[in-house]
């Protein structure tokens, strides 16, 4: 087997029963705040075990079971707001290490303990994380900086703990990374058609809606 490039797992952090309240919202909880737990989990195909996805419409599903940040992109924002960032303070299930998560191009493939995971997405930041680390900008300032980490789908299931490889195995030609599709729809979308190579590799869920303004775009520049 090729390994393209590595990395290692610095933690793996679920929710678990300790989920954060939301008072006059709905859902009224969220599981952003996560905790690194010891030991090996087990990856099933929606997630890690004791991970809890309160809001299903926006979080969690086959093309979001698990979310990968960085380490080094973590130092960013701990220099940029003064203060510490341990793993699972961005809501991520993986805090990672030695792997440039915002070139990680949308369809790669990683293999982490006995589990393969596909990248499908970035992560667009809401109101419940500004509203978790108590910055009413962070929204803004989150997707300006561009570092949004990484959404999984879990293509075999198995388990993975802190100190794992993580090997890029295979990766798909078109090229397009983390950060390029974020830009693209987040401020770019003249540029939409780009995303065409890649739509196959994200959330199902996405997959239709993302197509449809494709078509759009392409019909309004002919």
């Amino acid at each position: 087997m090729t390994v393209l490039a590595s990395g290692r797992v610095e933690a793996v952090c679920v929710s678990g029963s300790d989920l954060l309240p939301l008072p006059d919202k709905r859902p009224n909880r969220s599981g952003i705040d996560k905790k690194p737990v010891a030991g090996r989990v087990a990856v099933h195909p929606l997630g890690l075990d004791g991970d809890v996805q309160v809001n299903k419409k926006h979080h969690g599903g086959e093309g979001q079971a698990v979310y990968a940040y960085a380490q080094e992109d973590a130092d960013w924002w701990a220099v940029e707001l003064g203060r510490d960032l341990p793993p699972g303070r961005f809501g991520e299930n993986l805090r990672t290490t030695g792997l440039d998560l915002r070139d990680a191009v949308l369809g790669d493939r990683w293999r982490i303990g006995t589990a393969l995971f596909e990248v499908t997405a970035w992560r667009t930041p809401c109101a419940n994380f500004a509203r978790f680390w108590g910055i009413p900008d962070l929204v803004k300032r989150f997707a300006a900086h561009g570092a949004t980490g990484a959404y999984l789908r879990v293509l075999e299931t198995g388990e993975l703990g802190a100190g794992d490889a993580v090997e890029v195995v295979s990766r798909p030609d078109h090229g397009i990374t983390v950060e390029t599709a974020f830009r693209i729809v987040m401020t770019e979308k003249a540029r939409l058609p780009e995303l065409a190579p890649a739509l196959p590799h994200l959330p199902l869920k996405d997959q239709p809606k993302l197509a449809a303004k494709i078509e759009r775009r392409l019909a309004a520049q002919t």
